[in-house]
């Protein structure tokens, strides 16, 4: 678990927040997609997550939602999903990676199989977003007994009678939904997100990573200001889905980085 750790720990020596991407792997296809996710660090992403491909996304908007239907129309599997962790690994061996998706494709390979498999290729962290609590013995356990973060969401509705529920089995770090709803939703007013911030950190030593609706430098530098970092992911993908050189994706990118590194 330790590029996670490494990471949080060196931006704290630093005095500056993580900024956390998110793309979905093999969108628009392998190829561009794996360039992107090769481009991210160089633009100062320190945490990437990783999409993975699923029929039924029922968590995510419509801008996700398209970017898994080209992913899956391109022939992306979970098996290409972790050749694309490989052969980031290739290259970078710092940045940690975070698979973030539906049980359902890892049920399907195997748990035990899925976590040696992901472990050898590089994978830090997990956010399986249709696995409560409840369910930890069955993925989460055993995932941090591999060795691989298990990050879990909190949200506008996690009360106090349940924030501990949430964060029991919690590692990595804690991504915080600002906004009730579907992914891509309305851009978050942090004066609203800063209590719920500061009630979830009362609770755990782990950072709170904030994410949903943020597009711009400075949402980003706003959320930043009251969080351990920032997550933005429609707004990338969206980006991304318009065609237009990976170097203008990734000086948008970059825009977004510095703005949570200035928060």
């Amino acid at each position: 678990m330790a590029r996670i750790a490494d990471t949080f720990a060196r931006l704290r020596t630093e005095g500056r927040k993580a900024f956390v991407s998110y793309i979905m792997a093999g969108d628009p296809d392998r190829e561009r997609s794996l360039e992107v996710l090769r481009g991210l660090p160089d633009a100062g992403v320190d945490i990437i997550e990783l999409g993975l491909p699923f029929t039924d996304p029922m968590a995510d908007g419509p801008t996700i939602q398209a970017a898994g239907q080209r992913a899956l129309a391109g022939g992306m599997t979970l098996e290409s999903t972790l050749g694309m962790v490989r052969a980031f690994r290739e290259e970078n061996d710092e940045t940690p990676i975070v698979l973030m998706g539906y049980y359902n494709p890892i049920y399907s390979r195997g748990v035990e199989r899925f976590l040696a498999e992901a472990k050898e290729a590089g994978v830090d962290g997990l956010i399986v977003v249709d696995l409560p609590p409840e369910e930890d013995d069955e993925l989460c356990i055993p995932a941090l007994k591999t060795g691989i973060d298990f990050i879990r969401l909190a949200t506008p509705t996690t009360d106090d009678a349940r924030l501990p529920r949430v964060l029991e089995n919690t590692s990595g770090f804690v991504y915080y939904v600002s906004i009730t709803g579907i992914t891509g939703s309305a851009v978050p007013e942090p004066s609203d997100v800063a209590p719920e911030v500061a009630r979830i950190k009362a609770a755990t030593d782990l950072p709170v990573i904030v994410g949903f609706g943020i597009r711009d430098p400075e949402s980003a530098r706003g959320i930043a200001e009251i969080a351990d970092g920032a997550v933005v992911g429609s707004a990338i993908v969206s980006k991304l889905a318009e065609g237009g050189p990976i170097e203008e994706l990734l000086a948008y990118v970059r825009s977004l980085a510095d703005g949570v590194h200035s928060g």
